[in-house]
């Protein structure tokens, strides 16, 4: 048993946990943390901001499923990061932000960094903000964290270090706790959960980002219930291409409330059916629901009638492929195809000429793309468009920032997407606004020689608040801002630029910035359809 300092158990720690990586900044407040970094064998990523850390962290463990880890200084650096930690809450992301603070504030005023209550000011956007005040609570509460992050939804948990407590020399921390599991539906519901889904004549699954299994999972069960299907934005890649009865990630047409009064039940499955999914007050339907979620404030939202299972989504829908063979062979589908794909042309017309010239561009990409391409995009129209009629043919492959809707995303946790798949391909999808909230990132990818294509699409204003004044008959103001010359200012950090003038130009760029020794920016104006 050797004595280290705490900070550098911590590290060991982690290490013995499966952690590979930290993305942070150090500060005189947090320097005992990285005494121990490279003794454990962790790579530390610096960021230019702890925004970016933090949304680094997001994006490494939306591509690994991992945890991912943040340190920050105390106040200001808790502060910077909170944005993104509020964005993994919302997105069901497990981050662990381990920061520094002040050794006692009641009785001292005027401290550098000092905050009133630093650990509620975080607790406002983490699962839970605890301070350890011992060694043995700081394990603890690391070993709670990932205890939970493997067996309850997964959200964002904050750690906090007194100066003095980093610094003390303390024993090492126990071996790893064995790995939770999360829980599974009890066999009663199971049962009561196949029958109905049989009994039903016209049923409907729901799938969102909770719902991630195997593509053939689910198009076996949809094939063997001939039951039709919807996804949630993050739930795109869940149903196979092609499935001939899904309507895709259509949730916010309004349309898609009368198809859900024509289902006599729904299967929900790893969705909160949130405001941000539906852009309405519910789905539509009258009839009864089977909800499964992690999450028992998620099932508190189901009416008399439903089935409401407390268990995870890949073990309930493995089971149900599992047992409706049994029962029965392939039915007959429950809903005419030709209605599907029509209701589908015109929802993907409609979202052409709402945001006009996107859904070509949209269409140019994704053929320019490896099926496996891990895509992180930003709160831009671009965004908005493609999520409506990109389907992925991989789930948890298109990350975005749903529900806090934060701007600045896409860059930043698609480095830490990056470092966490490695030779696999990813881009970054940007509004030209939104991209410099955290542009000083690009100097991460540029220092780490990551391959990353950046496509910045640029329309020169905030269109889509100029959009939501124009409905509102209000003159548009404060949506036009001054931009740099976007490739002088990737090249002035080192990276590549390119600025295609055509959609054949833009496959070709984008497939070269695929296999180029470092990130490219790739600047896309509307111009491009005249081309």
């Amino acid at each position: 048993m050797t004595q280290r300092p705490l900070g550098a158990q911590i590290s060991h720690m982690l290490k013995a946990r499966g952690v590979e990586v930290i993305f942070g900044i150090p500060g005189v407040h947090n320097v005992e943390m990285y005494r121990g970094i490279e003794e454990a064998g962790l790579t530390h990523v610096l960021a230019r901001h702890e925004q970016g850390a933090a949304f680094m962290a997001d994006g490494y463990a939306r591509a690994t499923g991992k945890p991912g880890l943040a340190y920050v200084i105390t106040g200001p650096g808790l502060c910077n990061a909170m944005t993104a930690l509020g964005q993994a809450y919302s997105d069901s992301v497990p981050i662990l932000a381990i920061s520094s603070c002040l050794n006692e504030t009641a009785a001292k005023r005027g401290q550098l960094h000092q905050m009133l209550d630093q650990a509620a000011a975080a607790r406002t956007v983490c699962d839970w903000s605890e301070e350890a005040r011992s060694a043995r609570a700081a394990y603890a509460l690391v070993d709670r964290a990932f205890s939970e992050f493997s067996s309850a939804r997964a959200r964002p948990k904050h750690l906090q270090v007194p100066i003095a407590l980093g610094g003390s020399l303390a024993e090492p921390a126990a071996l790893p706790l064995p790995v939770t599991v999360k829980p599974q539906a009890p066999l009663e519901q199971m049962y009561k959960a196949v029958a109905l889904t049989l009994a039903a004549q016209k049923p409907i699954f729901v799938f969102g980002g909770g719902a991630v299994v195997g593509a053939e999972v689910v198009g076996d069960l949809l094939r063997m219930t001939g039951a039709a299907s919807f996804t949630t934005y993050a739930g795109r890649g869940v149903v196979p291409l092609e499935t001939p009865l899904n309507f895709g990630s259509t949730l916010a047409r309004g349309e898609t409330a009368d198809i859900f009064a024509q289902a006599d039940l729904v299967i929900a499955v790893g969705t909160e059916l949130a405001e941000v999914d539906l852009w309405r007050d519910d789905l539509g339907h009258s009839c009864p629901m089977i909800r499964v979620d992690l999450d028992p404030s998620v099932l508190a939202q189901g009416k008399a009638g439903d089935l409401l299972i407390h268990g995870d989504a890949e073990v309930f829908l493995r089971a149900m492929a599992i047992a409706i063979p049994a029962r029965v062979n392939d039915r007959a589908p429950c809903w005419d195809a030709k209605m599907v794909s029509q209701k589908c042309a015109q929802w993907r017309a409609q979202t052409d000429a709402e945001r006009p010239g996107i859904v070509p561009i949209c269409d140019a990409l994704r053929a320019a793309l490896p099926d496996d391409t891990m895509i992180y995009s930003d709160m831009t129209q671009f965004a908005y468009v493609a999520k409506e009629v990109w389907d992925m043919a991989h789930p948890a492959h298109w990350h975005h920032p749903f529900g806090f809707g934060t701007l600045g995303y896409a860059l930043p946790a698609a480095i830490g997407g990056k470092i966490g798949v490695g030779d696999q391909p990813t881009i970054a999808i940007a509004g030209d606004y939104g991209f410099q909230y955290t542009l000083q990132e690009l100097g991460v990818a540029v220092e780490l020689n990551l391959c990353l294509p950046i496509i910045l699409w640029d329309n020169g204003k905030l269109k889509e608040i100029e959009d939501s004044m124009v409905r509102s008959q209000i003159a548009p103001n404060a949506v036009v801002a001054q931009n740099p010359d976007f490739c002088k200012l990737a090249e002035a950090y080192g990276a590549a630029s390119a600025r295609p003038n055509s959609l054949e130009a833009l496959a070709r760029v984008v497939k070269k910035a695929l296999i180029h020794d470092g990130p490219t920016l790739i600047h896309v104006t509307p111009d491009i359809l005249n081309g």
